[in-house]
């Protein structure tokens, strides 16, 4: 991963011009991970970027990124200052990934991130009933010949959550991973046309996983949470404040409903504090998810 923040703005300026606004953003390391994807949506190519291999329709765009973390961060920066939207997108990471005892071909949405290279660790907020079991997932720089004894093992899940972060909020972005080694069945054995069958084999649920997503991300872009104007009279924010009050309004709104505003009882002095209790708040509802 690189060291520095992401250049968004200079990204901005060598971009060509895109008149579609897709919603949706896939984002896989392979071409073979891609060909099902862009069978089952009917995704056309668009000739105009030469950095990654990108195909869009109306609604879904997706990048074969390449390999590796810095590829998948590059890939998932690109494209997203190529089709900047003022909605917040859903942002998903399919690909394939090893477990030590787990089914060839099984599909699990990840809910704990680890750089084993960088120590982060990332949790991905699920607020909806997952159709397919979790599990937990390890990005390693390099091809891993052992197996974690629970995790799965990749290499660019990191990279796309952290870098995907920055471009939309975690509720909107997930991992879902297809096993495609284990201890019996090892990663030499990976073919590509194997690896195209064992994606396209979960592309129903998958899509159903997207749907999910893309009813989340309509709450959010629905008009402004009548609380927020009624938080702003009664207490001062700065302009990057409103935005942060903005941000946690929503998030709530898809964690609880649009029911009213609680604070077990605890007083906000300020704006300031105010963003505390919420994201407090929001922490324990997502411990309790």
């Amino acid at each position: 991963m690189p060291s520095r923040p992401l250049n968004t703005q200079a990204i901005n300026n060598n971009l060509p011009t895109c008149k579609i606004k897709p919603s949706a953003f896939v984002y896989v390391a392979l071409a073979c991970e891609a060909k099902p994807f862009i069978e089952y949506f009917r995704l056309k190519k668009d000739q105009s970027i030469a950095c990654f291999a990108v195909y869009v329709n109306d609604d879904i765009c997706l990048t074969i990124t390449g390999v590796g973390k810095i590829a998948m961060a590059a890939g998932v920066a690109y494209t997203q200052a190529l089709f900047a939207s003022a909605q917040q997108p859903v942002m998903l990471n399919v690909g394939i990934a090893g477990h030590r005892s787990e089914e060839i071909g099984n599909l699990l949405l990840i809910d704990k991130l680890e750089d084993c290279d960088t120590g982060r660790r990332f949790y991905p907020p699920l607020i909806f009933t997952s159709p397919c079991p979790t599990r937990g997932l390890q990005t390693h720089a390099k091809p891993q010949t052992r197996y974690h004894p629970t995790h799965l093992c990749d290499m660019e899940a990191s990279a796309f959550y952290e870098t995907a972060i920055r471009f939309s909020t975690g509720e909107l972005i997930q991992c879902l991973k297809v096993v495609s080694d284990n201890e019996t069945s090892l990663a030499q054995n990976i073919s590509p046309q194997w690896v195209t069958r064992l994606i396209g084999a979960q592309l129903h649920t998958i899509e159903c996983i997207l749907a999910e997503l893309t009813k989340l991300a309509g709450l959010l872009s629905s008009p402004e949470l009548p609380e927020f104007n009624s938080l702003v009279s009664c207490y001062h924010f700065s302009a990057t404040e409103k935005i942060q009050l903005k941000k946690l309004l929503s998030r709530r709104a898809l964690v609880k409903g649009r029911d009213s505003l609680e604070f077990d009882d605890a007083t906000a002095q300020n704006g300031k504090e105010l963003l505390r209790l919420l994201e407090k708040q929001l922490e324990r509802m997502a411990f309790y998810l």
